[in-house]
């Protein structure tokens, strides 16, 4: 059985500590071997991974917020933990539109997070993530949510490796006809960048790149990348957010507003 204290630190995997974290109705930031996961009240409200690219940066490249309308809302309310409201009050984003993005980035963050067998390393109480409060899930959703999207993507193509390495193009594969999506995530393999990485070229939630990069694993077109040369790829100009799953998204926010 695993057990964490609110004064004591986290054994077990992940997901075992982030349970026995939401029973004790924790405050505070669960740190593991993929990301941290946030937590008030024993819920959590924002998630983070070296995996997958911050808010900030999806938001800024998306071109949803200008850069400086981005670093003056952390400027002035990072240190109060009020970054989301600063953004909503000052009119750079409406407050519907931050609840969406953040839900996005918070299930990608967690998706690599609270990984099976992924190990919990320390919980630091009453810390908190500088965005501050926008919008809080249950945890048991959290960890139900990455199981589907791992379920859905191992049926894709079952190698997890492609979710985290630096990847490149199978030279010998013939042309293919490509949805545009997958098409312009190929342009970006080439054999430096990671998922992550490609997401963030492309201002795209990282598991809609997931999806589109097993796929073009399961046609033989991209693989592990064997080594990385020196020199990555350019950055795509004029780059607008690709929200397929805003739908998906807004069902999940009225969902938990009716827990």
């Amino acid at each position: 059985m695993t057990r964490v204290t609110t004064t004591g630190a986290p054994h077990g995997t992940t997901s075992a500590a982030l349970g026995a974290l939401a029973a004790e109705g924790a405050t505070g930031a669960l740190s593991g071997e993929r990301g941290i996961v946030y937590l008030s009240a024993g819920r959590v409200v924002h998630v983070e991974s070296p995996f997958t690219p911050d808010l900030g940066a999806l938001l800024i490249r998306s071109g949803t917020v200008a850069p400086d309308g981005w670093w003056d809302a952390v400027d002035r309310g990072g240190r109060q933990h009020r970054v989301g409201h600063r953004l909503v009050d000052s009119g750079r984003l409406a407050a519907g539109a931050l609840e969406l993005c953040h839900l996005g980035a918070l299930f990608d963050a967690a998706y690599f997070a609270v990984a099976p067998g992924t190990r919990a390393h320390r919980f630091r109480p009453g810390a908190a993530h500088w965005l501050g409060a926008v919008r809080s899930v249950p945890v048991d959703v959290v960890v139900r949510e990455s199981a589907r999207r791992r379920a859905l993507l191992d049926r894709i193509w079952p190698d997890p490796d492609i979710d985290a390495v630096p990847l490149t193009r199978v030279t010998d594969a013939g042309p293919a006809d490509l949805p545009v999506r997958r098409s312009r995530t190929l342009t970006q393999v080439d054999g430096v960048r990671t998922a992550s990485e490609i997401a963030s070229a492309l201002a795209c939630r990282t598991y809609h790149t997931l999806v589109e990069l097993r796929r073009l694993a399961a046609d033989g077109l991209v693989t592990a990348a064997p080594s990385a040369p020196t020199t990555p790829a350019p950055e795509p100009r004029g780059v607008v957010w690709d929200d397929p799953d805003t739908a998906l998204l807004r069902r999940l926010r009225d969902a938990l507003e009716a827990l």
